[in-house]
């Protein structure tokens, strides 16, 4: 009558994600981005490691989404130059090496994409304007700020 609870957790889920993306930066976005692509390359190897064959293709496939239609897509190669032209040639690299692992059932290969994705985020957070602002106010305590112990 009222529907099962996952079906409820996942429509609370998503307004959540939907109002994080509605209230975030464009920076933010990318960072988002990042996270997805992590995320569906964590729920392929477990899927990969317990030979749901369909799942796993379904979420390497949403990596290979993510990396070409969100982070490669949002580059302007204009603008970005030689660093936005390397970016694309990694993230072509990733969605070869993604169709490689899924036809290959390789592991290796999806762990390192995971792993350069997260490397990527890593750099992106590290330049962030809110970032900048954190640390600057976060590096010695105002007069408001108490410090704890």
């Amino acid at each position: 009558m009222f529907g099962s609870a996952s079906s409820g957790v996942s429509a609370y889920s998503k307004i959540g994600v939907e109002t994080g993306v509605l209230a975030a930066s464009p920076h933010k976005l990318i960072v988002m981005l990042f996270d997805g692509a992590i995320v569906a390359l964590g729920n392929a190897l477990s899927q990969m490691q317990s030979s749901d064959i369909p799942a796993k293709g379904k979420s390497i496939s949403k990596a290979i989404a993510i990396i070409d239609n969100g982070l490669r897509a949002s580059l302007d190669k204009r603008i970005g130059g030689e660093i936005a032209l390397n970016l694309d040639s990694l993230y072509e690299y990733m969605s070869r090496q993604l169709l490689l692992a899924n036809l290959n059932n390789d592991e290796a290969k999806i762990t390192e994409v995971q792993n350069l994705l997260r490397d990527l985020k890593s750099a992106w957070e590290a330049i962030s304007p809110e970032g900048a602002k954190n640390t600057a106010s976060t590096t010695a305590p105002t007069p408001t700020q108490t410090i704890e112990a």
